[in-house]
């Protein structure tokens, strides 16, 4: 994955790079990117699970929001409102773009000490992706959040817009579904 550091000089790079009429606007834009960039990078390759792909989806999600800003009502829920278009973004990007499973299903090399074990790790990996993949979106985009990138449930209720409770419940059906899938 991208460290903190490259993402940041990267949005910094796109956000210098689009012209807004209003300086302010865009100075507010530039920061609310720069404190969310890593996040939308992470979101998108959550689903990807392909770091090029979620880099590409992660700078069309920054220049979708760049285009869009100005329109945004609440600028304090920039955040929620940039993980729910990465996620679209990467579902979509997931749905239309197949020629990424080619990349993942490369043979593995000669047996060797520890090989063994690194393909096991990488079977269950690919199961557990494989299941989660068969999630509905509203379970998957929880489940991610939750488990995969470790945002505290009150965390995901405030990128996804929704009530704690809403979310508590969808991350129990959505391991429930995991655990029926991977049995």
């Amino acid at each position: 994955m991208l460290c903190d550091e490259a993402m940041h000089d990267q949005t910094v790079r796109l956000a210098g790079s689009l012209v807004a009429v209003d300086p302010e606007l865009e100075r507010e834009f530039e920061a609310r990117l720069v404190e969310s960039s890593t996040l939308a990078f992470r979101v998108a390759y959550g689903v990807l699970r392909h770091r090029q792909d979620a880099e590409d989806v992660a700078q069309d999600a920054f220049v979708k929001a760049y285009r869009n800003f100005r329109q945004l009502r609440e600028r304090e829920r920039f955040r929620a409102w940039l993980v729910r278009m990465t996620w679209r973004l990467a579902i979509d990007r997931q749905r239309n773009d197949r020629r990424r499973l080619a990349r993942e299903d490369t043979a593995p090399g000669p047996f060797g000490p520890g090989v063994l074990d690194d393909l096991e790790a990488r079977e269950r990996a690919s199961r557990l992706w494989a299941a989660i993949d068969t999630l509905p979106d509203k379970l998957r985009v929880a489940i991610v959040l939750a488990n995969i990138e470790e945002h505290d449930i009150g965390e995901v209720a405030r990128l996804l817009d929704l009530p704690e409770g809403t979310v508590k419940s969808r991350l129990f059906l959505a391991r429930q579904r995991l655990k029926e899938l991977l049995q």
